[in-house]
């Protein structure tokens, strides 16, 4: 048969045999059911079905694999498999599931006891799914599932247990369930019966495989369930079938097994046990009383069981024990079983039970007979003793419930043995017993004991006495009203016994005092008292601000109040039989009490006097504190006696004697306790009139504030209070003092004065502000006048808090006032309706707008002043939305602020704070709604200035501005400028102009962010032009500076940060209109207002801007004025080619017909030709036959006129006009050279030539006149002329040199060539003596056009200058004196400070450095070859400069660790230094390639011995960019790699101020190229030297971006190498950075390999040998030795240490012997032979290498022969 067949025969088989075997074991003890069997296999319970096989192939394929499941061990796999049945189940069809109900029974009874709880719960949940589906067809099933289906119901684990009670109710009604017990009754008692009796943990469970703690876990949960589902079946059966079932009870009862559960060790199945109990007796009394001999044992004697799970079953089973079985004591010993057993778990406090066992106790009491607890009086004692020490308990205090539960008890039991009937005397002596014993005693325990106070003993103590009294005064027959009125006054006598023994105590207890006085007034109205623990129930609500005005009113009439007893009417509801004892009571206690007041000065006595009079306010109780007056001095008592005949009441006598004097004592820390006792006095008063009088007596004697503070608040947290005080609140005594007191703190505040007087004094601020912020019925505490006068007290303090000057005493002054204004503001409605308060706010407003330098006030304070000015501008906002009126705040506050932005007094962190401020107000007004677009534009109007204003703010704004758009060319002037020339290097404080704008433009921006301003408005868009537009000016003022000092930078850096910029105000509206505002002022004043323009249009994009709109027509423009010329010379970069050349064609007919007066005039010459030099600038035109033309007219003015040109004149005497004119003149030549296509002729280039001679010559006489700004501008252009030629000439190509006229080009050069040089080289010397750049009146400029021209001379001119001698004495030199004053002249220039002279000195010595090294030959030749290293110095006058650079720069960079780059700020002095220093070195490096191989080695030796060229590294290694990556354009060619500043050149330029962040470190790159390049040798000793973090960093950055670069050149050096040796080849392969050089001579073939390293040069370069014939390989290693050390010990390059080494292989076979010290014939650093011999072995040495060998060995030996050298 098939696999699947063959198991489905196996398993049937298994099954089969199975249900054999149980049939074989068949024990028959109920029919139709299988007993127990042994082994585990068996399942328990199973129904005797015949023929399993057929049942089998009637379950379903997939059912039976699940049911397979089920039977597996594993948890796991079989609460898969149960969830599965489950699913299945609900899912199959009902005649599928039906299949399954033979087979459930035995697996259901089985694993619904499964250890697991997950699967238990999972097995009742899947049987809910099977009744579902299968409804009445589980009938036949059920008695043989009923009792483990019953024991599941009661499962411990309450998911499972619910899930079992959810089936039940599934499978039947709630009507039918009884009926389903009764039918399957039998069954299910046999089933919990034999799990009671027959079962033990090893029949439950196989002992095999199931662990003795899981087996007795199992055991005693089946117990634990069997025993509750027994109850369970009691309590559902219907009571007519209770008697079928007494006989099988009967049996398990009679079982001693089944006692023994009451002494279980398992909690659980003792608390079941005792619930079973407590079942039989209520569904089976008969039973229960037939083995009452077994119950009452079990059950009380376990009365003491104190386990949490077990008691409150247990007092249950008790109650019903003592209830059902009437005899029961008779089973038990009660005196010596159960009540010790009882008086232990009283004394213990019920052992954590209390809440469980103690409401047990009076009905368990009230059924102990009367003569088992004879003699009554001893039990009772016994009893509530008992329970008293229970209370004491630790563990009970502890817990507030566990403390009430036993109160209670107490209570009740109480109670009830006082209402028992007895005989009169047993009655008498418990009653007294009850009393004197334990009642007062347990009181007295609860009041020395706080955490006992709030529980609820007073509250019953009242109540018990209520219902006594109510006894006493009903008359009875019996006497039952004396028995009570006994009682009662045997309590208030022992109460008042046990309160007076505490009173009456000097050290007397407070709290044990307080708690005597709540207890007393528990007593007297136990109703007014807040009981304890009701919680109260919080209702949270939100109301706007009307109407949480009227509820604050009805909240405090709500409000409940604990120490405020509602006095009045209280005694009268009082029963007489309550209220005389109690007076009594009251009354010996508070003369005790002042007793030790008057006598003792007892302070907890008064505290409890006061506490007492509180609850007890009466005429009585005063007039027995003043019976016990204290013994006066006549002169008292006749003032006394005065009070006595003055005032009636014994109150207000009281409060006169005694009451004014405690009030009035100093030391008094606390007074809370004596204002409650006025409050009693108040309160026995007749009248209002009475109280105010008494009020204002106090007032006007000199009491602390705080008891006044302390009357006020007192009388705001009640309204009953309030109702005694309000008119003397209202009247005008208080309302002085208050004034005068609120005078003295601000003055006090301001005076210097010791901390301790700090504390004092907030206790009146808290006064003052009380006053003024609390508020009753909208009316204030005070009068309103009061209110305003106070108010203007507190503003005239804060107004001198701001000019005092020491910052420290101002502080708690001004912090409270902060308070006291904030609470009013925010408070009180319509305050700021009053001058007083305006002011006030305007003081705060004031204090937050200016700098805490100038205000003297901390962080915390101004947070303070910011939110009380808030709270109140919002209070205002809200009032004049109201009341529409205006407020005179805004308008001072606006005219404050402008006062402050005029008056030149604002540094940039003043004026931040001051646009805070006005920023946060105006936020605050734009909030009040509907009004706030006019409030606003109302306070903007207010602080900007009117047109004169504007007028003066545009003055304040220095001219130095004109200086760069002049030099550019961008604005043309021919008169001085105007304006204020005041220097701006020093000052500290901004522009007003720069202020008032920015403060301005903000207020503009938050208008327009906030849309308060509508855009249709004309008039207001044309205000918010204006605003922007001055903005925009100051802007461009500040860029038009040359430096801008720091302070304006900032301002710059506070704009961006407060987002005041026209890109903001662009984002928000449109420009249009302001871009014509700035046109018409452009049109009208020039200047400034032009190049805003200009940046306006350069903002906007010019195409998108309707130029015709604003430029009319050229015609439009004429005639020209001074604003309409800088309109059009800003503009012409934006005009369109056709308007450019219309333009053009005006200028040139204009000039055609000037007369000779026009020439310098705005609307003549001068201005024609500024605009034609304006439009030819860009060269965007193409008129260029028009430019001859126009030099013809320029050469007729000079025919006709030449004194308006300034040829070689003094231009002291020169008008501005005609500086104009010439400086227009000189820029239109270069234009004319570098744009005209047509020749000139001979006498065009003599005028152009000699005029700029002339020109010169003028500059060079002027040359005092620089810091004339026109005079300066003449000198620059006149130089640009220069610079313009002689680029021209320099660069003109052959062609063009033909067109010339003849002999030009000689004459440029011998003559006019050197007239430049000869009158700049002397004119740059003197400018550099007699100016210090650092002055800040020098500029650059002339020095840069003067530079610029000055690169152009020629080596030959700069040998043949005419410079004065200039020698240093002691400076050694081989150089011509000439030469050697040409570098002691120029090299100092390299430290000067200012970039466009040390990049031109740069120039002129780099061309000399070439010609210098010849000079040190001769030198060389004269050293010979003597023993010691020789060392030779670079040109002197270089290395001093060198050696005065190393010391500044060391102090500038030696804080910064080698490899971090060092930003220096471009045009600073340490850009100039570092500048300058690395110029020194390209120079000599320069210097030093030109030099010859020997002369090398000795520059190098100085080099090192300086220690110069490490000091250059390691300050290249801070200047150099970690990642010098050129920024230049690098989409021209994204394919090559990437451009760093060692692959491109570096052009300096003197006038190239275009990348001057970028230059010091390009230029730092270049020289370490340089120097590794020429110095490679010198750098890889300083590497090797470096320590590790420097070494590494050196390392990888020269591999990464130089070594590819340096290595590629040196290849390719040695494949253009024009260099031929006879007899040797050299091949160089790039891709392998390998050079390859083959010697051979005769029959010897040698083949190197030069291998470059990837961090050449600083690695060594490998020398590997290729093919070699005929050489022995010794010597073939010393050569490869030589090489490899030439090459890494020589500054050389490759081809250069190749010809050295062909040279010593050359000389080796020619015969010369090597030098046995180095193993080279030519040494390796002089290239000297071996001459020094040893007399005694005759080798020869190199002088050096002896020399070495002598100084290291300190020998003179030699070092072949060892002999002594000779």
């Amino acid at each position: 048969p098939g696999s699947k067949e063959k198991n489905n025969f196996l398993g049937r088989t298994s099954v089969s045999g199975r249900a054999a075997e149980l049939l074989a074991k068949e024990r028959g003890t109920v029919p139709g059911f299988i007993g127990f069997g042994t082994s585990q296999s068996d399942l328990g319970y199973v129904p005797a079905i015949q023929g399993a096989e057929e049942i089998d192939s009637l379950v379903d394929a997939d059912f039976r694999m699940v049911l397979r499941k089920l039977s597996k061990r594993d948890v796991t796999t079989k609460l898969k498999a149960m969830q599965e049945f489950g699913m299945m189940c609900k899912e199959r069809e009902a005649e599928v599931v039906k299949g399954v109900l033979p087979y459930w029974p035995r697996i259901y009874c089985k694993i619904s006891l499964d250890h697991d709880r997950r699967v238990r719960e999972a097995t009742q949940q899947s049987f809910e799914q099977l009744i579902l589906k299968v409804k009445k067809h589980l009938a036949p099933y059920l008695k043989s599932i009923m009792g483990y289906w019953l024991i599941a119901q009661c499962d411990t684990y309450s998911p499972a247990a619910s899930a079992a009670k959810v089936a039940f109710e599934k499978a039947f009604p709630s009507s039918k369930q009884p009926e389903a017990l009764v039918f399957c009754k039998d069954e299910i008692l046999n089933v919990l019966q034999d799990h009671l009796l027959k079962e033990t943990a090893d029949t439950l469970s196989d002992p095999q495989t199931v662990p003795e703690e899981e087996r007795e876990a199992k055991f005693f949960r089946i117990l634990t369930c069997s025993l509750l589902a027994l109850k369970k079946l009691l309590t559902m059966l219907p009571k007519k079938e209770m008697h079928s079932l007494e006989e099988k009870l009967m049996s398990l009862l009679s079982q001693n097994k089944f006692w023994k559960y009451s002494k279980n060790n398992v909690s659980q199945v003792r608390s079941a046990f005792f619930e079973l109990i407590s079942a039989f007796c209520q569904h089976l009394p008969e039973v229960v009383k037939a083995e009452a001999p077994r119950v009452c044992p079990a059950v009380l004697l376990s009365i003491d069981d104190s386990d949490a799970v077990v008691c409150p079953a247990l007092w249950e089973a008790v109650l019903y024990t003592v209830t059902t079985i009437e005899d029961c004591w008779s089973h038990v010993n009660a005196r010596k079983g159960v009540l010790p057993k009882l008086w232990t778990v009283l004394r213990e406090g019920g052992r954590g039970l209390a809440t469980v066992i103690y409401p047990n106790l009076l009905p368990f009491i009230s059924k102990v007979p009367p003569d088992v607890v004879e003699p009554k009086l001893e039990y009772f004692r016994v009893f509530f003793s008992s329970i008293i020490q229970g209370l004491s308990s630790e563990r009970t205090i502890a817990s507030p419930s566990e403390s009430s539960a036993i109160i209670t008890a107490f209570m009740e039991c109480l109670c009830f043995v006082v209402l028992q009937k007895r005989e009169e005397e047993d009655q008498s002596q418990i009653h007294q017993m009850l009393i004197c014993d334990q009642l007062i005693p347990f009181t007295n325990a609860v009041l020395k004991e706080p955490k006992l106070q709030s529980g609820p003993l007073f509250y019953q103590t009242a109540e018990m006495l209520s219902s006594w009294e109510a006894k006493a005064e009903l008359s009875s027959d019996d006497g039952t009203d004396e028995v009570f009125q006994k009682l009662l006054s045997s309590f208030w006598d022992h109460l008042l016994k046990m309160c007076i023994l505490h009173v009456d105590r000097l050290d007397a207890d407070e709290k044990l005092l307080f708690a005597i006085s709540g207890m007393l007034e528990i007593l007297r109205n136990p109703k007014s008292a807040t009981k304890p623990n009701h919680r109260k129930s919080l209702k949270i609500r939100f109301t706007d601000e009307d109407e949480s005005e009227k509820n604050t009113e009805s909240r405090k009439l709500t409000e409940v109040r604990n120490g405020d007893a509602e006095i009045q009417a209280d005694l009268q509801q009082i029963s007489r039989l309550r209220k005389e004892p109690l007076e009594n009571l009251v009354c010996n206690l508070a003369e005790l009490s002042i007793v030790y007041v008057n006598e003792q000065k007892s302070e907890q006595h008064l505290k409890f006097l006061s506490a007492l009079l509180n609850s007890f306010s009466s005429n009585r109780v005063f007039q027995v504190l003043l019976e016990q007056g204290n013994d006066v001095s006549p002169t008292q008592a006749e003032s006394q006696n005065e009070v006595k005949t003055h005032y009636r009441s014994p109150s207000v006598q009281f409060l006169y004697m005694n009451l004014i004097t405690w009030l009035k004592e100093d030391w008094r820390k606390d007074t809370h306790f004596l204002v409650d006792i006025l409050y009693s006095v108040l309160h026995c008063c007749n009248s209002n009139d009475e109280r105010k009088a008494i009020l204002d007596d106090l007032a006007k004697m000199d009491l602390k504030w705080v008891v006044f503070l302390q009357i006020i608040q007192k009388a705001c947290s009640s309204t009953t209070k309030l109702s005694l005080v309000s008119d003397w609140l209202k009247g005008d005594m208080l309302g002085e003092r208050l004034v005068m007191l609120a005078d003295d703190l601000c003055h006090l505040g301001l005076k210097p004065r010791a901390a301790s007087s700090i504390s004092a004094s907030s206790e009146r601020w808290t006064l003052l502000s009380l006053v003024l912020s609390q508020h009753v019925k909208n009316e204030s505490l005070i009068g309103e006048t009061f209110v305003e006068r106070i108010i203007d007290k507190l503003q005239a303090a804060l107004s001198k808090a701001k000019d005092l000057s020491e910052a420290g005493n101002t502080e708690p002054s001004v912090s409270f006032i902060c308070d006291v204004a904030s609470s009013f503001f925010s408070s009180v409605k319509g305050c700021l309706l009053m001058p007083s308060s305006e002011d006030l706010l305007l003081t705060i407003f004031q204090l937050c707008a200016q700098r805490q330098d100038a205000t003297h006030l901390t962080d915390v304070l101004v947070c303070k002043l910011k939110h009380t000015w808030m709270s109140g501008v919002n209070s205002l906002v809200h009032q004049l939305q109201s009341t529409q009126k205006q407020s005179t705040f805004l308008l001072k506050a606006a005219l404050w602020v402008k006062n402050q932005v005029q008056s030149s007094s604002l540094d940039v962190k003043s004026l931040q704070v001051l646009i805070s401020a006005v920023s946060d107000l105006l936020l605050k007004l734009m909030e009040a709604d509907g009004q706030s677009g006019y409030l606003v534009r109302a306070y903007v109007e207010h602080i900007t200035p009117n047109k004169t204003e504007w007028g003066k703010l545009h003055e304040s704004l220095c001219s130095e501005w004109m200086h760069k758009p002049l030099l550019e060319g961008r604005l043309s002037m021919n008169c001085e400028p105007l304006g204020s020339s005041v220097k701006l290097c020093g000052t500290t404080k901004l522009p007003d102009h720069l202020c008032t704008s920015a403060l301005l433009s903000k207020m503009v921006l938050l208008q327009l962010k906030n849309s308060v301003v509508h855009g249709n408005d004309d008039a207001e868009r044309k205000k918010i032009d204006n605003i922007i537009a001055e903005l925009l000016y100051s802007l461009q003022w500040i860029e038009e500076l040359e430096n801008p000092p720091y302070l304006l930078l900032e301002y710059l850096h506070m704009l961006e940060e407060m987002h005041i910029t026209y890109e903001e105000f662009s984002a928000l509206t449109s420009t249009a209109s302001l871009q014509q505002t700035i046109f018409d002022r452009s049109e009208e004043h020039g200047r400034l207002w032009s190049l805003t323009m200009a940046k306006v249009i350069r903002a906007e994009d010019a195409v998108s801007w309707e130029r015709r709109e604003l430029f009319k027509t050229t015609e439009g423009f004429l005639p020209l004025t001074e604003g309409r010329l800088h309109t059009l010379q800003c503009l012409s970069p934006f005009l369109l080619e056709e308007e450019k050349r219309e333009l053009v064609f005006h200028c040139v007919a204009k000039l055609m017909t000037c007369t000779q007066t026009e020439l310098s005039s705005t609307d003549g010459a001068f201005g024609c030709l500024s605009i034609l030099n304006s439009c030819l600038k860009d060269r965007s035109i193409d008129c260029d036959h028009l430019l001859p033309s126009i030099l013809k007219i320029i050469i007729s003015w000079k025919n006709d006129n030449e004194d308006s040109f300034l040829f070689s004149c003094n231009l002291k005497e020169a008008s501005a006009q005609l500086l104009g004119f010439n400086i227009e003149m000189m820029r239109y030549l270069p234009l004319l050279l570098k744009y005209s296509t047509a020749p000139l002729a001979d006498s065009e280039w003599d005028f152009l030539m000699c005029s700029m001679l002339a020109w010169l010559e003028t500059t060079s006489e002027s040359r005092l006149l620089y810091h004339v700004p026109l005079v300066q501008i003449f000198a620059c252009v006149s130089c640009d002329l220069a610079s313009a030629l002689s680029a021209y000439f320099e660069a003109a190509a052959p062609d063009t040199t033909a067109n010339l006229p003849k002999n030009l080009v000689s004459e440029w050069k011998e003559f006019f060539s050197e007239g430049i040089h000869n009158l700049l080289l002397p004119l740059l010397v003197k400018i550099t003596e007699t100016k210090n750049a650092s002055e800040g009146s020098f500029q650059n400029s002339v020095l840069s056009s003067l530079g610029e021209a000055l690169t152009y001379i020629s080596k030959d001119q700069l040998l043949n200058h005419k410079l004065p001698p200039k020698f240093v004495a002691g400076q050694k030199t081989n150089l011509p004196d000439k030469l050697q004053t040409l570098l002691n002249t120029l090299s100092p220039l390299l430290l000067f400070r200012a970039r466009p002279v040390q990049v031109s000195v740069y120039h002129m010595l780099h061309k000399l450095m070439p010609e210098l090294p010849k000079f040190d030959d001769e030198d060389l030749k004269s050293y010979g070859d003597e023993e010691e290293e020789l060392a030779l110095s670079p040109p002197a006058a270089l290395m001093s400069v060198l050696a005065t650079q190393e010391l500044l720069l060391e102090n500038i960079l030696e804080c910064i660790p080698v490899g971090e780059f060092a930003v220096i700020q471009p045009l600073s002095d340490e850009f100039c230094l570092v500048l300058g220093y690395l110029l020194t070195w390209k120079l000599t490096l320069a210097f030093f390639k030109a030099a010859s191989s020997q002369l090398r080695v000795l520059y190098s030796q100085y080099l090192r011995r300086t220690k110069s060229l490490n000091k250059l590294l390691y300050h290249l290694f801070r200047l150099m960019p970690e990642n010098p990556v050129f920024s230049g354009s690098t989409s021209e060619a994204p394919n090559k790699d990437t451009k760093t500043f060692f692959t491109e050149e570096l052009r300096l330029d003197v006038k190239g101020t275009g990348m001057l962040s970028s230059q010091i470190p390009h230029l730092a790159c270049s020289v370490y190229h340089i120097t590794l390049k020429d110095l490679p040798a010198m750098v890889r000793l300083w590497w090797n030297s470096c320590e590790k973090r420097v070494f590494n960093v050196v390392d990888k950055f020269t591999s990464k971006y130089v070594s590819s670069v340096l290595s590629s050149q040196e290849i390719s050096s040695v494949q253009t190498s024009t260099q031929l040796f006879n007899g040797m080849t050299v091949k160089a392969r790039s891709a392998a950075r390998e050079v390859i050089a083959t010697y051979s001579v005769d029959d010897i073939f040698i083949e190197l390999i030069i291998q470059l390293p990837s961090n050449y040069p600083l690695g060594s370069i490998t020398v590997e040998s290729g093919k070699r014939v005929g050489v022995a390989v010794q010597q073939w290693r010393n050569w490869m030795l030589q090489l490899s050390t030439y090459l890494t010990h020589q500054n050389g390059s490759i081809m250069e240490g190749l010809s050295l080494w062909k040279n010593n292989v050359d000389k080796r076979f020619e015969g010369v012997e090597d030098c046995m010290i180095c193993f080279s014939v030519i040494h390796g650093s002089n290239y000297s032979l071996p001459k020094k011999a040893c007399r005694t072995c005759k080798k020869k040495f190199h002088s050096a290498c002896l020399y070495k060998w002598f100084s290291s060995s300190n020998k003179s030996t030699c070092p072949l022969c060892r002999e002594t050298f000779l």
